[in-house]
């Protein structure tokens, strides 16, 4: 769906921001919201670009650079570190060549960090995407890997 649909579904009301933003990052094939994007929710909403940007820069789920298809968000909270967690990364960067904040050449994955996924009983956790992934083990993210790289349309 193009962005200017996106938007239309929506009243021209400024509580419909983070709907719309979502909305848009969701359908944007590279995972993210562009200035272009948030000019033209600016403009809809009747609302200055400095806060536009600033709801995009405050919330963790935007993002204003492209992203791989999948986006993978390993949980950094110490109770997932307690368990594990550190190791998550690891094991990342030797299935996917990349760590957190990075991209892999064909964009199929990105990985970032998150505070909590509040799975706390289960770590350690990661989020694929919107299905979240627990008692991770080095052979479970090889599955999840191999799973989401063969979906090749990722969340989409």
């Amino acid at each position: 769906m193009k962005r200017e649909e996106i938007i239309k579904k929506y009243k021209p009301e400024k509580d419909n921001l983070l709907l719309i933003l979502q909305e848009i990052q969701d359908n944007n094939e590279l995972n993210y919201i562009s200035e272009k994007d948030m000019e033209e929710v600016s403009k809809y909403l009747n609302v200055c670009m400095a806060e536009i940007t600033g709801v995009v820069g405050y919330y963790s789920m935007f993002s204003t650079k492209p992203r791989g298809k999948n986006l993978i968000r390993i949980c950094c909270s110490p109770v997932c570190c307690m368990v594990g967690g550190e190791k998550i990364e690891r094991i990342f960067k030797n299935e996917l060549g990349i760590g957190i904040g990075e991209t892999d050449k064909n964009n199929e994955f990105t990985i970032e960090e998150t505070e909590c996924l509040g799975q706390c009983g289960n770590g350690p956790v990661i989020m694929v995407n919107d299905k979240v992934y627990t008692e991770l083990s080095a052979e479970k993210i090889k599955e999840i890997i191999n799973k989401h790289r063969h979906n090749a349309n990722g969340k989409k």
